[in-house]
């Protein structure tokens, strides 16, 4: 026994009940009663029609009964440790208070100026020295790769 579907309400239509319209361009439409036929050849929406398949379909209704609602998994966060440092590092850091946290911001701004101003002091000493007589002269046109001067 073969049960075709209602175009318009989505119902099922039991053999020898319901209508058969067959559109211009040879569409084959079923329908379980004159009542969605009418509907159908108004133009109506099923999606907006309260007692369609389509519309309970659409709005979720009648699905609480037999399927429960799908309980979703809660995300587990975990805390890990970072390269450069492990998680009881990380952890005191949180916890510090911040008067200790500037301080310490102040050591190391004043720790790095200090080895800056050393650096500089290096860097000033050897550049003192002549660099009269370093080598042979050599020709701008000869460093790029040119004759020179033929």
């Amino acid at each position: 026994m073969k049960v075709e579907i209602d175009s318009f309400s989505g119902f099922r239509i039991y053999p020898s009940k319901g209508k058969l319209f067959v559109r211009g361009d040879s569409k084959v439409f079923r329908f379980a009663s004159s009542k969605n036929a009418s509907l159908f050849l108004q133009r109506k929406n099923p999606r907006k029609i309260a007692w369609t398949q389509v519309y309970r379909r659409m709005h979720k209704k009648g699905i609480t009964e037999e399927v429960a609602k799908k309980r979703s998994r809660r995300t587990v966060k975990h805390q890990r440790g970072i390269v450069g440092a492990d998680l009881a590092t990380i952890a005191a850091r949180r916890n510090q208070t911040a008067a200790v946290r500037s301080q310490a911001r102040l050591a190391a701004i004043n720790k790095a100026k200090t080895e800056k101003k050393e650096k500089e002091s290096k860097k000033a000493k050897p550049a003192s020295r002549p660099s009269g007589a370093s080598g042979p002269k050599v020709s701008k046109q000869q460093m790029k790769g040119g004759k020179g001067g033929r």
